[in-house]
């Protein structure tokens, strides 16, 4: 069943090229002379885009998220018609052979004639062995129009590797300065954490101590207090800077800890069949984190959902507030966050409108 849906799938693909390719015949005529203008380059970048998506390749990929200045897409619409044509008129006789073949079984299981002669199971026999060795031909046929179609998709629209490999230095080098940025910044984070909370609080700490040690023992209780709110913040710096229990319990462990102490209600469904790779595993975290973080301060939010799943090889962290929205993407504790997923290649948005919800994704590669 499996193979007859594929091939159904791959007829329906050099189909649709051929309606396209018939389209491209009534558009590209009058195209061509106006191919500098940005609305007719734009239009072929969307037919492009169709295409790609007809024969399962990623536009993105191909670099067809913008049109491009030289006018490449308008070049393969032209190069790709007589495969779309050809595609169409092997689908056409594939069509033709099946209607004669159901016209001739259908004459012949009632009796009728066919042009004036009665069908015979000689007749049928030697019909059915033609038949079966020109739908061999005809499926062969439509194969090959759609791998070459892919073949000159990918030749003609996919970036000069030269230029790929450039562009990847590019982003290599943008992902690195980012890290050290975001490194930079939680640094920063954290100092100014030690300095303005906890080391202020163990100044006052001190001060009491004295007080007491000087006859006032009324003062032992607010002592013992404040050192108390000095180990819990002090264990929340450190909870900022690494989860202990990522290491020994793991990422479902650790993010249960951190819907424990958010202040707000916080789900959290994490199903993964093994423990990613330490990186992603502390990455998920920190966005989880950062999220839930961001909407307990500053959204409003009374719910935060934090779902961990699996997509083949990527692993996806979804944080959903109901809060106020307006999250602004460029923010630092945002940002910082979409350097991190870069570092490892991975895919990070924000959607917030304003009035809510919130909705933060990142897509991290585990394989």
């Amino acid at each position: 069943m499996r193979s007859v849906a594929e091939g159904l799938r791959l007829l329906g693909a050099v189909v649709l090229g051929a309606v396209t390719a018939l389209l491209g015949l009534v558009l590209l005529p009058p195209a061509l002379p106006l191919a500098r203008r940005p609305a007719v380059r734009e239009a072929a970048r969307r037919l492009a885009v169709l295409e790609a998506r007809r024969l399962r390749l990623d536009p993105a990929a191909l670099g067809l998220g913008a049109a491009r200045p030289d006018g490449q897409e308008l070049r393969y619409l032209a190069a790709r018609l007589p495969l779309g044509v050809l595609g169409g008129l092997t689908a056409a006789l594939l069509g033709c052979g099946l209607a004669v073949a159901g016209t001739l079984v259908w004459h012949w299981g009632r009796g009728l004639p066919v042009d004036g002669m009665l069908p015979t199971a000689p007749l049928l026999a030697y019909a059915a062995l033609g038949g079966t060795v020109l739908l061999f031909l005809d499926l062969s046929g439509l194969v090959g129009v759609h791998a070459l179609e892919r073949r000159l998709a990918l030749r003609m629209l996919a970036p000069d590797p030269t230029e790929a490999l450039r562009r990847r230095i590019t982003e290599l080098a943008e992902s690195r300065a980012g890290v050290l940025a975001a490194v930079d910044a939680e640094r920063r984070r954290i100092e100014r954490d030690l300095h303005d909370g906890l080391q202020q609080r163990l100044v006052a700490l001190s001060m009491l101590a004295g007080r007491a040690r000087r006859g006032r023992p009324e003062l032992l209780a607010q002592v013992h207090e404040q050192a108390q709110q000095a180990l819990a913040e002090l264990r929340e710096v450190a909870w900022r800077a690494y989860p202990s229990a990522l290491d020994a319990l793991g990422l479902a462990d650790a993010l249960a800890g951190m819907a424990e102490r958010a202040g707000i209600p916080v789900k959290v469904v994490c199903e993964l069949s093994a423990r990613p790779p330490a990186a992603v595993e502390t990455v998920s975290y920190f966005v989880a984190s950062e999220a839930v973080t961001n909407a307990a301060k500053h959204s409003g939010a009374t719910a935060v959902t934090v779902e961990v799943r699996e997509h083949g090889t990527m692993i996806a962290v979804n944080v959903h507030d109901d809060g106020m929205g307006g999250a602004d993407p460029a923010g630092g504790g945002l940002s910082g966050l979409a350097r991190r997923v870069a570092a490892l290649d991975g895919g990070f948005t924000v959607t917030s409108p304003p009035g809510g919800p919130t909705v933060i994704r990142a897509e991290l590669p585990c394989g």
